[in-house]
C-alpha cells in the first residue's frame, strides 16, 4: 500500500470538508419550495461531487484515500440517478472504477481487473477483510450496485452479491427476499463522511421494490395468495405515496380475481385516498364494478377516469435519493396498473356505453372521442405496441354504429363518409386494387375491411332512414368487396393491427353474412322473397353455424311455400340447439356485433315452435 505525505493528508481532510459541504447543499437543495433554484443547487452539487471524485481519483489507491473516495462516489451515483430518475451505464462504470482502485491496493491481483463486475465484487468483498476500514463504506456502495441490477433485472448477480454480503456459503438459498431481509450493513462510525443516503436506507428501498415487483409479477402470472402476501409485505414497508396508490390498487385487482369485492373496495378506496395518480384505481374500480353488475357505478368510474386523464397533475418532486419508484419497471400495456390515454379511456367508456345500450351516451362520447383524436393532440388509440385495441377506422366504425342505434342515421352517414375520404387515399381504383395488393402493400389488403365495414354501416342507416334503393345499393357495394377478397389477403389481413381481436377470416365470413342478410331483409320488405331467399341462402353457406341467417332462411322458405325444404332446415335448427354450446375462441369488432344484433329475429325459441306446429300440421288434401 502507498503511505500518505502531509501535503496529500490535508488534502484529504479538505476532501473531506468539501464532501459534507456538498451534500448539506444538496440537501438545502431537496428542502427548496422553488423548481429552478432547487435544480440549480442540486446540479452544483453534482458537479462538485464530480470533480471532487475526479481529485481523489488522481491519487494512488490507499485506504485513507478509498476511505474519502467510497462514499463520494456513493454520493455521486445517488444524486445522479435521482435527476436522471434512474440508472444507466455510466453508473456502472462509476462503481467499477471504484472496485478497481480497491483491488489496487492489494498486492499481485492485476488478473482480476479483467474480471466482469459480478466477479470483481467477490474478489473486493473476499478480500474485505483486509480492509475492514473499507467495509461500511463497500456495504453502501454495494446497495447501488444491487439497486442497479433489480432496475434492469439482473436478479440473480443481485443474489449472488447478497450472499457474498452476508457471508453465505455457495449455494446458499437464492430467495433474494430472505437475503435482503438478511442483510445488515455494518454500521458508519459516528466521524464518517456524510452520505445521501445510508445502506440502511438503501436496503430498506430495495425490500420495498422487490416486495412489489415480486407480488405484481405473481398477480400478473396468476398466483393470487402469493401476490397478496407480497403486496402487503410492500405496503407496510418504506412505501412513498405514489407506490402505496399502485400496491393498493394491485391489491384491488387480486381481491377481485380472488372473488372478494367487497374487501377489494376498500383498498381502492384507499388508493383514491393516498395520492393524485387517479387513474389505476379508477380503472381498476370500473372493472369491479362490471363484475358486479352495476353498470351506472362502472360507467360512473370510466367517467372519472377519462377527467382524471385529461388533467395534468403538478407531481412532487423527486426526493434527491434512491427512491423506491426508481427501481420498478414501468407499467406494460399488459398490467393491471395501466391505466393508458385520455382517448384509450374515453374509447373504453363510449365502447361500455355501446355495449350496456346506452347509445345516446355511447354516441355523444364516440363524437368526443373523434374530435380529441383527429385534433392531433392526442396518438391514436391502440399503438403497435398495445394490446389488442381498436385502431382509428374502427373508432369511426364504431362511431357510426353507435349513432345509428341512437337513431341518428344522418349523423351515422356524415361519420362514414369521413372515413372514407380518409381510407380513399389508401385504395387505388378497383382495377387495380387486388393487383397492387399482390404485390406486397401491406395496407391494402385490409383496407376493403374497412370500407366494406362501412358501406354496411351506411346502408343500415338509410335503412333506417326508409331509404331502400340507396340502402340495397350500400349493401351490395359491400359485398362486391368482400367476395373479391383472396385467402392470400386474409392472410396478411390477419396480422394487421386494424382487427386485433378478431380473426380476420372469421371477421369477414361475419361481415359477408350480415351484408347478404341485411339486403336480404330488404328483399323481404319490399315484397321479393325468390330475391331474399336467394342471399339467405348464401348468407348460410357463409356461416353454416349463424342460426339468425338460418331463421330467416327458414321464414322466406315458408313464405314461398318450399314446405320440405323447410322442414329439412327446421330438423337440423332443432338438432342444434341440443347440442352442448361452445365458448367461442375468437371475439368480433364491436361494430360488427352491433350490426348483428339489428338484423337478429327477436326471439328464436318462439319462432322455433311456431314453425313446429305450422310446419308439422297434416296437409290439406
Amino acid at each position: 500500500m502507498s503511505r500518505q505525505t502531509p501535503l496529500a493528508s490535508s488534502c484529504l481532510d479538505l476532501w473531506r470538508e468539501k464532501n459534507d459541504q456538498l451534500v448539506r447543499q444538496a440537501k438545502m437543495a431537496q428542502d427548496s419550495g422553488l423548481s429552478l433554484k432547487r435544480q440549480q443547487l442540486a446540479q452544483d452539487a453534482l458537479e462538485g461531487f464530480r470533480e471532487l471524485l475526479h481529485s481523489l481519483q488522481g491519487l494512488p489507491a490507499a485506504i485513507p484515500v478509498l476511505s474519502l473516495e467510497l462514499p463520494v462516489i456513493c454520493n455521486f451515483i445517488i444524486l445522479r440517478t435521482s435527476l436522471v430518475q434512474g440508472f444507466t451505464e455510466d453508473h456502472a462504470q462509476d462503481i467499477q472504477r471504484g472496485l478497481e482502485r480497491v483491488l489496487k491496493t492489494q498486492e499481485q491481483l492485476g488478473p482480476r481487473l479483467e474480471q466482469g463486475l459480478r466477479e470483481m465484487w467477490d474478489s473486493v468483498l473476499h478480500a474485505a477483510s483486509l480492509l475492514l476500514e473499507l467495509l461500511p463504506a463497500l456495504h453502501h456502495l454495494a446497495g447501488l450496485q444491487a439497486a442497479l441490477w433489480l432496475s434492469t433485472d439482473h436478479l440473480r448477480d443481485m443474489a449472488l452479491l447478497l450472499q457474498t454480503l452476508n457471508g453465505s456459503q455457495s449455494g446458499a438459498s437464492e430467495d433474494l427476499l430472505l437475503l435482503l431481509k438478511t442483510w445488515s450493513p455494518p454500521a458508519e462510525k459516528s466521524d464518517a463522511p456524510l452520505t445521501l443516503q445510508d445502506a440502511q436506507g438503501l436496503r430498506d428501498v430495495l425490500l420495498t421494490a422487490f416486495t412489489y415487483r415480486q407480488g405484481l409479477q405473481e398477480l400478473i402470472t396468476g398466483n393470487l395468495p402469493n401476490a397478496l402476501n407480497s403486496l402487503h409485505g410492500a405496503a407496510s414497508g418504506l412505501c412513498p405515496r405514489p407506490v402505496l396508490v399502485q400496491v393498493y390498487t394491485a391489491m384491488g385487482t387480486c381481491l377481485r380475481k380472488m372473488g372478494n369485492p367487497q374487501r377489494a373496495l376498500l383498498y381502492l378506496v384507499e388508493a383514491l385516498k393516498s395520492g393524485s395518480a387517479l387513474g389505476p384505481p379508477l380503472l381498476e374500480a370500473s372493472r369491479l364494478y362490471q363484475q358486479l353488475g352495476d353498470t351506472e357505478a362502472e360507467l360512473e368510474s370510466l367517467e372519472l377516469l377519462v377527467e382524471a386523464l385529461s388533467v395534468t397533475h403538478s407531481s412532487e418532486a423527486p426526493q434527491l435519493l434512491i427512491e423506491v419508484e426508481l427501481l420498478l419497471p414501468r407499467p406494460d400495456p399488459a398490467s393491471p396498473l395501466h391505466c393508458g390515454t385520455q382517448s384509450q379511456a374515453k374509447h373504453l367508456l363510449a365502447s361500455r356505453c355501446l355495449q350496456t345500450g346506452r347509445a345516446e351516451d355511447a354516441a355523444e362520447h364516440y363524437l368526443d372521442l373523434l374530435a380529441l383524436l383527429l385534433d392531433g393532440s392526442e396518438p391514436r388509440v391502440s399503438p403497435p405496441a398495445s394490446p389488442p385495441g381498436p385502431c382509428m377506422p374502427e373508432v369511426f366504425l364504431e362511431a357510426a354504429a353507435a349513432l345509428i342505434q341512437a337513431g341518428r342515421a344522418q349523423d351515422a352517414l356524415t361519420v362514414c363518409d369521413e372515413l372514407l375520404s380518409r381510407t380513399s387515399s389508401l385504395l387505388p381504383k378497383m382495377s387495380q386494387l387486388w393487383k397492387d395488393a399482390r404485390k406486397g402493400t401491406k395496407e391494402l389488403p385490409h383496407c376493403p375491411h374497412w370500407v366494406s365495414a362501412t358501406h354496411l354501416l351506411q346502408g343500415q342507416a338509410w335503412v333506417q332512414l326508409g331509404a331502400q334503393k340507396e340502402a340495397v345499393s350500400e349493401f351490395s357495394w359491400c359485398l362486391e368487396l368482400l367476395f373479391r377478397a383472396t385467402p392470400e389477403d386474409k392472410e396478411q389481413g390477419a396480422a394487421s393491427n386494424c382487427e386485433q381481436g378478431c380473426k380476420s377470416d372469421v371477421a369477414l365470413q361475419q361481415l359477408r353474412a350480415a351484408a347478404l342478410i341485411s339486403r336480404g331483409l330488404e328483399w323481404v320488405a319490399s315484397g321479393q322473397d325468390t330475391k331474399a331467399l336467394q342471399d339467405f341462402l348464401l348468407s348460410v353457406q357463409m356461416c353454416p353455424d349463424n342460426q339468425d341467417a338460418s331463421i330467416h332462411l327458414l321464414q322466406t322458405l315458408r313464405r314461398l311455400d318450399r314446405r320440405d325444404e323447410a322442414t329439412a332446415l327446421w330438423w337440423k335448427l332443432e338438432a342444434q340447439t341440443k347440442l352442448p354450446q361452445k365458448d367461442a375462441t375468437w371475439s368480433l369488432p364491436l361494430y360488427l356485433e352491433t350490426c348483428l344484433h339489428w338484423i337478429r329475429p327477436s326471439d328464436h325459441e318462439t319462432l322455433l315452435e311456431e314453425f313446429r306446429t305450422s310446419l308439422l300440421e297434416p296437409r290439406d288434401l
